[in-house]
């Protein structure tokens, strides 16, 4: 997000900083002045990858969970133009969240969830997708990212601490030719030039470098004055209402002496003289400062934000060192295991497990899913039994110190949760008694039994043991799908055959479909309900993809991706032919290989489902554009943080099928109440230890 207020201020006020350039000859100058002093020649650009997110999903539908093989389609086209050009790119993902910027991550949460309800509030009017205004990133956008530009030859890096700050050192200490990004944390680090890639022309290969040297002079202030400008106003370490009263001081103080200034940038402005004028940059114990001693504390902390490795700031602060990173599960396991966690997570080949192990603290950021919707389980909960084992896989259930289980925050959105603090997740151990895993041999071993091992936790994982005699006989991104379908079928209550034969069938068809016959996918109209299925299926892949990397990768992450499993706009136009009551046949687009596909993953699905008493109901929606149906039935979360959920209802799912007494030996009853009921927000306690 940057400095608040400064990108508005560079390009309307201090437009001599904005500086258009080719990046072609921007590479050539590059490679020319490393010639000259010995460097590299290597033209390179880091790349800032959650600001590019927006730039890079350019597909015209989003709203139905995303168009993944477009999306895939548009990342090669961006690779490219800058390999056309000679310009070697890295990119940078967020791999943590730190605690000091929780309370800003929450703020923007809560915001984009109003956002979301104002996109099913369209659905639900107009049975169309919004216009870009409303635009929300698909689920899992950046996380597929890095292993999308990884499958593309491309150096993908994921932060150990915050991103902009690995990137701004990366790129001082590897000599790259610039920064692209959004974020104006970018031009306050005394670093490479910043390029905005808001403004970037793969066609022509221009854009917009904002110039530090240019800012500085417009506002009469030293370079290393320029953290304290951003503390003053207001990043995402120091809140903008903490330097309230500096700011005040100094605004008061710039409209005395400039009566006639305008008020556009003032702001800005009216801090850069306050700087220059109580010389706050030099002002030490001795003499008067304005700036209070709780005040002169932030801002101490916080300019140490900007201040790269072998950087002195001009205030003398007592510690400008970074923050080391403490390893909170370091007594629970061995360095082998921490060591690999992080070397992994750095380089974007693991997904949820150094957030366990090194700072106990897993986030989900916002997705499309209906606030007023009281039918459909939330999709973190959904997916908590399968991160419970995960944790359980990771960390001791039972400890040989003697202490405690260590517990794993957890930082969900989800609609009800008001973010105020973190849900206290218990790792769990594995209901399999046969599958007892260590993690040094699911991650280490080399031998067949770690091989069987690894598949038999990965299934043990979503309670699918059975399913492990597949692996090997069918594809391995069928298996995925053939789980995912499978465990959110036993988990969500409301899911119906018309869902799961939308989703089965459309896993086929992808298959065998590019991007450019994708796009010819049409619906009449957008269902909200098809919708957030789309988004839980999507989400349900990133589970997979932590409790893969955490067994061991017993499948090759490719076989997860969602460009290998699902296209949203398919999705749709097959849950709306299911739900209208087209036959297999129609659905499967009349291909006899794939009716057959799909019958035998169907009776896979139906089968384990039934072994388990969930016995899956046609439940046809036959609703017309802009209809929004509720059926009256709605999830009542009150399983307990073990893993255990309300019984499905039973229903008739083929002839001569029976409900089964138990799951996995545990008595199973019918809900005492099924009446309709809201609630606002939507859930209330969803679970017996949630305030």
């Amino acid at each position: 997000m940057g400095v608040k207020g400064l990108q508005y201020f560079i390009e309307t006020c201090c437009p001599e900083a904005c500086v258009m350039v080719d990046l072609r000859e921007m590479a050539r100058q590059h490679v020319n002045n490393g010639h000259q002093n010995g460097g590299s020649t290597i033209p390179t650009l880091v790349v800032d990858g959650m600001a590019c997110l927006r730039q890079w999903y350019s597909c015209q539908a989003w709203v139905y969970g995303g168009q993944w093989k477009e999306f895939m389609h548009c990342l090669e086209e961006f690779v490219a133009a800058f390999s056309s050009a000679g310009i070697r790119l890295v990119f940078f993902f967020d791999g943590v969240v730190e605690e000091g910027k929780r309370a800003e991550w929450v703020k923007r949460r809560l915001r984009v969830n109003k956002d979301v309800a104002r996109v099913f509030q369209y659905l639900k009017s107009h049975a169309q997708q919004p216009n870009r205004e409303l635009f929300c990133l698909p689920s899992g956008l950046a996380t597929f990212s890095r292993f999308a530009l990884k499958s593309l030859g491309q150096e993908t890096w994921c932060s150990v601490r915050e991103a902009d700050y690995e990137i701004a050192n990366f790129a001082v200490r590897h000599n790259c030719m610039g920064i692209l990004g959004q974020d104006t944390d970018f031009i306050i680090f005394d670093s490479v030039p910043y390029l905005s890639v808001s403004q970037l022309r793969l066609d022509t290969m221009t854009t917009v470098l904002f110039s530090r040297d240019k800012l500085c002079h417009a506002l009469r202030l030293q370079k290393a004055e320029l953290p304290l400008l951003a503390c003053l106003l207001g990043n995402d370490v120091v809140p903008e209402q903490r330097m309230q009263r500096l700011r005040r001081d100094a605004l008061a103080t710039y409209r005395r002496k400039h009566p006639q200034s305008p008020p556009q940038g003032e702001k800005i402005y009216a801090a850069a003289d306050f700087i220059r004028s109580n010389q706050l940059s030099i002002v030490g114990n001795q003499g008067v400062s304005p700036v209070s001693f709780s005040d002169r504390e932030a801002l101490e902390k916080a300019i140490q934000y900007y201040l790269l490795p072998g950087q002195q700031p001009l205030w003398e602060i007592p510690n400008t060192s970074p923050p080391r990173s403490v390893c909170v599960m370091e007594g629970y396991l061995s360095p082998a295991i921490l060591q690999a966690a992080r070397e992994k997570h750095m380089r974007s080949e693991c997904f949820m497990e150094y957030n366990v192990l090194y700072d106990g603290v897993v986030e989900c950021s916002n997705t499309l899913e209906d606030m007023e919707d009281t039918e459909l389980t939330p999709q973190a909960i959904v997916f908590q039994p399968s991160r419970e084992r995960i944790y359980g896989i990771l960390l001791p259930t039972h400890p040989d110190n003697g202490e405690h289980a260590p517990n794993v925050k957890e930082w969900f959105v989800f609609p009800g949760n008001p973010l105020k603090e973190p849900r206290v997740v218990s790792p769990m151990p594995l209901n399999h008694s046969g599958v007892k895993p260590d993690l040094k041999v699911l991650w280490f071993g080399k031998d067949p039994e770690a091989t069987c091992l690894r598949i038999a936790t990965f299934w043990a994982v979503f309670e699918l043991d059975e399913f492990s005699v597949e692996q090997g006989r069918m594809d391995g991104s069928l298996l995925a799908v053939l789980c995912l379908v499978t465990y959110m079928a036993i988990q969500v209550r409301h899911l119906s055959l018309e869902d799961i034969d939308a989703y089965l069938s459309q896993a086929i068809c992808v298959r065998y479909k590019s991007h450019a016959e994708l796009l010819h996918t049409r619906v009449s109209h957008v269902e909200p309900r098809a919708v957030q299925l789309g988004s839980l299926f999507v989400r349900g892949l990133t589970h997979l993809l932590g409790a893969n990397s955490t067994c061991g990768c017993p499948f090759p992450m490719e076989q997860l991706m969602p460009w290998n499993t699902f296209d949203g706009l398919l999705f749709h136009s097959k849950y709306l032919l299911a739900h209208s009551g087209r036959s297999q046949e129609t659905l499967l687009e009349g291909n006899d290989s794939w009716v057959s596909l799909f019958r035998s993953l169907r009776e896979l699905v139906l089968g384990a489902c039934s072994r388990r008493g969930r016995m899956i109901q046609s439940r046809p929606r036959t609703t017309k554009p802009g209809e929004h149906v509720n059926d009256g039935e709605q999830w009542r979360g009150r399983g307990a943080p073990s893993g255990r959920r309300d019984p499905p209802p039973q229903h008739n799912q083929a002839r001569g099928s029976r409900p089964q007494a138990c799951e996995h030996g545990r008595q199973r009853s019918r809900h005492p109440d099924r009446q309709r009921y809201h609630l606002a927000p939507r859930w209330q306690n969803p679970h017996p230890d949630y305030p």
